[in-house]
């Protein structure tokens, strides 16, 4: 998903700063959106079913209440951001065209006043995304790359192998 919302929101930007390739770009990204609307779906209802690893030890109690406030946002993002697209395009009185004929159901009227409060919407929601993406990410990445206290094992998919806990002094010179 992380490469999915990395690509919708270049696509975004890319809309708004090339006129000319408004309609390609724009038919790439609403079935994008979907997709992701589609999984981000999938996700929180995994969420609800299975309760998340936990947190790795090296975070502190403020880091853990940070990272799941932060998760919370993003689950919230992925789902209304493409919501306030779809409903956007609708309010345009243009069709969410997904692959050839098949299209999604307008669920708003069509409406120039509507349709202009919910674009700006959908723009500072994509900001919005952005920054948090952005701060989520540096923080995993930080974990992964600086700690080396698994916390992309808890977000995989894949089964990980849990590392057993290493002290301070099981570590060798080499950060292994």
């Amino acid at each position: 998903m992380a490469v999915m919302v990395i690509t919708m929101l270049f696509i975004g930007v890319a809309m708004v700063v090339s006129p000319t390739a408004y309609d390609a770009l724009r038919s790439v990204h609403r079935p994008l959106g979907v997709a992701v609307l589609v999984l981000a779906v999938v996700r929180v209802v995994n969420r609800f079913l299975h309760r998340p690893p936990p947190h790795p030890p090296t975070m502190s109690r403020p880091e853990r209440v940070v990272a799941i406030g932060s998760e919370l946002l993003l689950y919230g993002l992925l789902l209304v951001q493409p919501l306030v697209g779809w409903a956007m395009t609708s309010a345009a009185g243009t069709p969410v065209a997904l692959f050839g004929s098949l299209r999604l159901p307008r669920i708003l009227p069509a409406d120039p006043t509507l349709y202009s409060a919910l674009h700006q919407t959908h723009t500072v929601l994509a900001y919005l995304l952005f920054v948090t993406f952005l701060a989520h990410m540096s923080a995993v990445l930080f974990h992964s790359l600086v700690l080396r206290d698994g916390l992309l094992d808890r977000m995989a998919f894949w089964p990980a192998e849990r590392r057993k806990e290493q002290s301070p002094s099981d570590v060798n010179a080499d950060g292994t």
